[in-house]
């Protein structure tokens, strides 16, 4: 049986390799060959020596080993490894089949490998990067649902990198070549909301000079990720459900009923189960979006990834500069919590790279860079020296209101950058940022 299996495996198109229970390679097909060992041969060695530089197989290195599961399960078996490459590190599909002999007993085992092209565990200059446990969990179910047609829900503290994992399941899936088109639910407007997803006809609304095709017709084929779904308002919550459902929806000002092939990604940071309690999410849309929930881990979670990230975003904010990192600077990054995660390390990072004048990053620019997020709000006295400024106390009978909009106002004076970046810091939306301005603005004496 054996030249024949060879013979079949060296036709296939993806690699495979075929070994025995003592995880010998007993055949390579071209495939493989090319992808991971076109200098040396692997014939006769094991094939955690190979994927994995390991001298022991990988369930006895700390790893997932899909021979181990097989021989437990007595079936086939999926797992996610970062193998060795001539590349360098790369992160692949495994699907394991065990094959028996006459006697019924595994005698041998074939493996399909996939590279997982939509994420690195060494930096680079785009995609998802990591290699700690927690990271691998969320790819390994980003590998798994990718290629289905299932909604996926991400679930995760600002900055963790939704869009990316949102674009490495777009591009996991058959409808890879089609768009992957973004739809910002907080920063539409309640009365655009509908007119923006959906499209609108000529004279629809004043202002609607011509006809509108809507994100939902542009993401025809491929796949419409809603970030923040939280934020979407409740009358437009049906709608989405019935687009969802029936894959039909309505222009604006339209009878006409269309019809789209979108697959459906969202994301929020928000607690959407609370907000189904409160009855301001629908219950049968949060069901409808979360077939496949994935929760996106924080930065405090991936301590073990700081290294490989920080030298990916410094590619990416000081591009010629070949910027290092030092230890104590590296010390500093795994200490700090960063509740704003990735996006923040980022910041911080370009911050830290415009502090330095040399080529390297040491811990006295991080220390500064890191400051800067937690500068007091400051004034000169009559004297000429820096006194700090502290926002007044509410007084005791106050309002609720009252003491709301004093806290904004004194946010609003002390803030130095973006309503965006002001909205996180609040922890609210700049949707609702932007509508508690205009309630500052419409009182008497404006904000």
């Amino acid at each position: 049986m054996l030249p024949e299996l060879v013979s079949y495996l060296e036709g296939l198109p993806e690699p495979h390799i075929l070994f025995d229970r003592q995880y010998r390679i007993l055949a390579a097909n071209a495939a493989y060959r090319r992808q991971f060992s076109p200098q040396a041969s692997v014939v006769g060695r094991t094939c955690y020596e190979v994927s994995h530089h390991f001298s022991v197989p990988c369930d006895q290195a700390g790893e997932s080993c899909p021979l181990s599961r097989s021989r437990a399960s007595g079936q086939r078996e999926r797992v996610l490894h970062l193998h060795h490459t001539p590349q360098g590190e790369s992160y692949v599909n495994i699907e394991l089949v065990p094959l028996r002999d006459a006697a019924g007993e595994q005698a041998y085992f074939i493996e399909k490998m996939e590279p997982l092209r939509v994420a690195q565990g060494q930096p680079a200059a785009q995609g998802l990067i990591g290699r700690s446990a927690a990271f691998q969990r969320m790819l390994e179910l980003v590998s798994r649902v990718g290629p289905s047609q299932a909604s996926v829900l991400l679930l995760g503290e600002s900055g963790t990198g939704k869009e990316l994992v949102a674009q490495a399941v777009h591009e996991a899936s058959p409808r890879a070549a089609n768009p992957l088109v973004v739809v910002d639910c907080a920063s539409l407007p309640e009365t655009l909301f509908e007119s923006e997803l959906f499209g609108h006809e000529r004279g629809a609304f004043t202002g609607a000079n011509t006809s509108k095709p809507g994100l939902v017709e542009a993401a025809s084929g491929g796949t419409l990720f809603l970030d923040e779904v939280g934020d979407i308002p409740l009358a437009m919550q049906v709608k989405l459900l019935r687009l969802l459902e029936s894959g039909t929806y309505r222009r604006v000002g339209s009878t006409e009923l269309r019809r789209t092939d979108v697959r459906v990604v969202s994301a929020t940071h928000r607690d959407l189960k609370a907000m189904v309690a409160d009855g301001r999410f629908r219950e049968d849309l949060f069901y409808r979006l979360s077939t496949f929930p994935i929760a996106l881990p924080a930065l405090r979670d991936r301590a073990d990834d700081m290294a490989l990230l920080a030298v990916a975003l410094l590619a990416r904010v000081a591009p010629q500069r070949r910027l290092a990192l030092s230890a104590g600077a590296l010390a500093l990054l795994q200490r700090h919590p960063f509740p704003g995660n990735v996006r923040e390390l980022r910041n911080v990072l370009e911050r830290a790279a415009l502090l330095a004048d040399g080529a390297s990053i040491d811990a006295g620019h991080v220390q500064r860079a890191l400051g800067a997020d937690d500068a007091p709000a400051t004034a000169p006295d009559q004297s000429g020296s820096v006194v700090l400024q502290a926002p007044p106390a509410p007084w005791p009978d106050a309002s609720l209101r009252s003491v709301e909009r004093a806290a904004l106002q004194a946010q609003l004076k002390t803030h130095r950058g973006s309503r965006a970046a002001l909205a996180r810091k609040l922890g609210i939306s700049e949707r609702s940022l932007y509508r508690k301005l205009r309630e500052l603005d419409d009182e008497p004496g404006g904000p």
